[in-house]
């Protein structure tokens, strides 16, 4: 009964504002729609409570837990297939004096194979100069020798470029290898790149 004489206002609106016939059936059209979704509101609110909202959260996050774990196991796993300890070499760079040097870039190969090249930002180079170390590279070589060819651009305090290129030859054993590659400021021209391998 409500529904009828609510529909009949609605009617009665339309025509009194001059309304045609294709306009009040546009309007009953949407009376319609909008009283079959408000009555679906409360059916739909009652289906979802806050509880369950809740409880959908915690497992959501829940799972997140569980696949950043996941991830970070299958990384280990990774790098442990991927580089065995026996035949892992990893080279690492580092500045000596180096203070007012700015070294641009770096490029090195192993056994004549390109393996690495880095460009440095200047935290990264800031990083250097104040004694820290860079892994360059991490790869799998076989036990015996090996060569190493380093070659590092950039300018120094004058505002020069320079370029310093080296070779070095280690000898690869069983366990897990490590070679420090170290630029000497003090020394560019004659020896400015020393090699250290463990």
């Amino acid at each position: 009964m409500y529904l009828q004489v609510r529909r009949l206002s609605i009617f009665r609106k339309v025509i009194a504002f001059g309304g045609s016939f294709h306009s009040m059936k546009i309007a009953v059209k949407w009376s319609l729609l909008v009283l079959t979704c408000l009555l679906q509101l409360p059916v739909a609110a009652q289906e979802i409570s806050k509880e369950q909202i809740k409880g959908l959260d915690e497992q959501v996050q829940d799972i997140k837990a569980d696949v950043l774990a996941i991830s970070t196991e299958l990384k280990l796993l990774e790098e442990k297939l991927l580089y065995p300890s026996n035949t892992q070499v990893s080279l690492f760079v580092a500045l000596e004096g180096a203070d007012s040097l700015r070294v641009d870039a770096v490029e090195v190969a192993v056994d004549g194979n390109p393996v690495a090249h880095h460009i440095y930002s200047f935290k990264e180079l800031e990083a250097l100069q104040k004694g820290g170390l860079q892994r360059i590279y991490t790869g799998n070589l076989r036990t015996g020798e090996h060569s190493i060819k380093v070659g590092f651009k950039g300018l120094t305090g004058l505002g020069n470029e320079f370029t310093e290129v080296a070779s070095y030859t280690f000898s690869k054993g069983v366990g897990p290898g490590i070679v420090e590659i170290r630029l000497l400021g003090s020394a560019l021209g004659s020896n400015s790149i020393q090699f250290s391998d463990q």
